[in-house]
Protein backbone atom coordinates (compact mmCIF):
# COMPACT_ATOMS: atom_id res chain seq x y z
CA UNK A 1 0.00 0.00 0.00
CA UNK A 2 1.17 3.51 -0.76
CA UNK A 3 1.99 6.01 1.92
CA UNK A 4 -0.24 9.02 2.41
CA UNK A 5 2.37 11.25 0.74
CA UNK A 6 2.56 8.92 -2.29
CA UNK A 7 -1.23 9.02 -2.58
CA UNK A 8 -1.23 12.82 -2.39
CA UNK A 9 1.48 12.99 -5.06
CA UNK A 10 -0.58 10.66 -7.27
CA UNK A 11 -3.58 12.98 -6.84
CA UNK A 12 -1.46 16.00 -7.78
CA UNK A 13 -0.14 14.18 -10.85
CA UNK A 14 -3.69 13.26 -11.86
CA UNK A 15 -4.83 16.88 -11.41
CA UNK A 16 -1.95 18.13 -13.55
CA UNK A 17 -2.81 15.69 -16.36
CA UNK A 18 -6.50 16.61 -16.06
CA UNK A 19 -5.69 20.32 -16.44
CA UNK A 20 -3.41 19.62 -19.41
CA UNK A 21 -6.18 17.59 -21.04
CA UNK A 22 -8.72 20.34 -20.29
CA UNK A 23 -6.51 23.00 -21.87
CA UNK A 24 -5.88 20.85 -24.94
CA UNK A 25 -9.43 19.55 -25.44
CA UNK A 26 -11.75 21.78 -23.43
CA UNK A 27 -14.12 20.48 -20.78
CA UNK A 28 -17.50 18.86 -21.21
CA UNK A 29 -19.29 17.67 -18.07
CA UNK A 30 -20.90 14.86 -20.09
CA UNK A 31 -17.45 13.49 -20.91
CA UNK A 32 -16.44 13.75 -17.24
CA UNK A 33 -19.48 11.96 -15.81
CA UNK A 34 -20.09 9.51 -18.67
CA UNK A 35 -16.78 9.14 -20.50
CA UNK A 36 -16.44 6.94 -23.53
CA UNK A 37 -14.46 3.77 -23.02
CA UNK A 38 -10.75 4.21 -23.62
CA UNK A 39 -10.73 8.01 -23.30
CA UNK A 40 -8.55 9.97 -20.86
CA UNK A 41 -11.49 10.42 -18.48
CA UNK A 42 -12.52 6.76 -18.54
CA UNK A 43 -12.14 5.68 -14.90
CA UNK A 44 -10.57 8.99 -13.85
CA UNK A 45 -13.30 10.10 -11.45
CA UNK A 46 -13.49 6.74 -9.66
CA UNK A 47 -9.70 6.35 -9.44
CA UNK A 48 -9.29 9.87 -8.04
CA UNK A 49 -12.09 9.32 -5.53
CA UNK A 50 -10.56 6.04 -4.35
CA UNK A 51 -7.19 7.69 -3.74
CA UNK A 52 -8.80 10.69 -1.99
CA UNK A 53 -10.73 8.41 0.37
CA UNK A 54 -7.50 6.56 1.12
CA UNK A 55 -5.79 9.85 2.03
CA UNK A 56 -8.72 10.81 4.24
CA UNK A 57 -8.67 7.43 5.99
CA UNK A 58 -4.90 7.69 6.51
CA UNK A 59 -5.32 11.15 8.03
CA UNK A 60 -7.99 9.91 10.43
CA UNK A 61 -5.82 6.97 11.41
CA UNK A 62 -2.88 9.31 12.12
CA UNK A 63 -5.03 11.46 14.40
CA UNK A 64 -6.91 8.61 16.00
CA UNK A 65 -10.22 10.03 14.86
CA UNK A 66 -13.17 8.51 13.06
CA UNK A 67 -15.17 9.76 10.16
Amino acid sequence: MSTKQEKIQKMLDMQKKFIENEHANGFDAKDYYTPESGTFLDGYKDAYHEIAVGVMNDAHKERGSER
